[in-house]
């Protein structure tokens, strides 16, 4: 049961996110460009039916997704969000009413083999229910450091893939350190209820991460093809999560010999990921 309840509420949330991304990049694609960070994109997107039903998804994703990390170890929970890419393209079929080819269904294959052969493999466990602060500091420095480095790279270049890989890539560790940020305020509602929960730092912390990943995440979309952007996003979110897992809250993965089937599981995700990036980037 102790597999099972976080595996749940992370593939719901996997799904909701997908719904979110589908509808989102709709949205985004209808409103002006700039080449800079510009915050007014979001005043924009608020007039957008569509964008405010991807915000509802967000929000039900945000519920599993807390859930899911009560339950579970991060290392476990993130790399579930892999599967966000082929379910979106699912959907995006669906509203699109079109039929994916078989090469994607290959790819959707391939990833779903591969995050199972990690997961086994690595087999996430032992986690600290308490980071204290002097752990949280150098953590959240490096964070802050790696997604400035990437978006000042990203929004110096034109629309194209260097500017959608790098908002992509910081994307992603905007959304790993909110997920760490939110298992320990998630533990803190958990153990000493609402008012701890409301006046404990990792709350709003995690929320303004949050803030900062949507903000990136639709000048992403903004900047440049799918088939830059999703992949650092998805492969970026679940390497970064893993890490802050390991190094936060002390989880462990088998190593040894265990290593080479997780390899082989990574090496399948990377593959099945960056075809279906580039099916997306071909219908959308």
């Amino acid at each position: 049961m102790g597999f099972v309840l976080p595996v749940f509420f992370a593939l719901f949330a996997a799904l909701s996110n997908a719904l979110a991304t589908v509808l989102q990049r709709r949205a985004a694609l209808t409103v002006p460009q700039g080449r800079g960070l510009r915050f007014g994109l979001i005043r924009d997107l608020l007039r957008r039916p569509v964008w405010l039903a991807g915000i509802l998804a967000v929000i039900a994703a945000g519920v599993g997704q807390a859930a899911a990390l009560a339950t579970g170890a991060l290392s476990l929970v993130q790399p579930l969000f892999v599967l966000e890419l082929p379910l979106a393209l699912l959907i995006a079929s669906l509203v699109a009413r079109s039929r994916l080819p078989g090469q994607v269904w290959l790819a959707v294959t391939g990833v779903v083999a591969g995050l199972a052969i990690v997961l086994v493999a690595a087999s996430p466990a032992g986690q600290r229910t308490h980071v204290p602060l002097d752990r949280w500091a150098p953590a959240m420095a490096a964070c802050a450091v790696a997604v400035t480095v990437l978006a000042v790279i990203g929004l110096r270049r034109p629309p194209g893939s260097m500017r959608a890989g790098c908002l992509g890539a910081a994307t992603a560790v905007c959304y790993a350190l909110t997920a760490a940020l939110m298992k320990s305020a998630v533990r803190v509602l958990d153990e000493q209820g609402l008012v701890a929960f409301l006046t404990t730092w990792e709350t709003y912390a995690f929320g303004a991460s949050g803030i900062c990943a949507l903000l990136f995440l639709e000048h992403a979309m903004q900047g440049g093809p799918l088939v830059a952007s999703q992949p650092a996003l998805t492969l970026g979110d679940a390497g970064v999560s893993v890490a802050l897992g390991v190094l936060l809250y002390e989880e462990h993965l088998r190593t040894h010999w265990w290593l080479l089937p997780q390899l082989l599981g990574v090496a399948l995700i990377c593959a099945g990921v960056l075809t279906l990036a580039r099916s997306g980037a071909s219908t959308g």
